[in-house]
């Protein structure tokens, strides 16, 4: 059997009473203790190096038009058909929006996958 490392360095730092209380209420919402929360949080990927944030500029960029596009084809009049009411177009924006991540995930990766195919 394989033992784990042991974790030997500790990394500290002072918060107030109500800090203290708002960062365990976030471990609990996650089902960790807040030791594990903030580990898994420091341990985190960078998301705010230069790279990141282009991709994930791209991603939002990207969800965007692809919601625009959708809410298009969905809400445009059809002859002899009223324009949509209020209520359904919020409707399908709430949709648009509820999906329109993945969706763009789902179109860069399928484009990485193509690129690299074409190499």
């Amino acid at each position: 059997m394989v033992k784990a490392s042991l974790r030997t360095k500790s990394v500290g730092t002072k918060v107030s009473d109500a800090e203290y209380a708002a960062l365990e209420a976030r471990a609990r919402a996650e089902n960790l203790t807040l030791s594990e929360w903030v580990r898994a949080r420091l341990l985190e990927p960078d998301t705010n190096s230069a790279e990141a944030a282009g991709d994930l500029a791209g991603e939002v960029l990207l969800s965007e038009v692809l919601a625009l596009r959708a809410l298009f084809l969905n809400l445009r009049p059809l002859p002899g058909h009223d324009l949509p009411g209020e209520g359904e177009v919020r409707a399908e924006i709430a949709r648009a929006d509820a999906t329109k991540m993945q969706r763009a995930r789902e179109r860069l990766a399928a484009q990485k996958k193509a690129s690299e195919a074409a190499r």
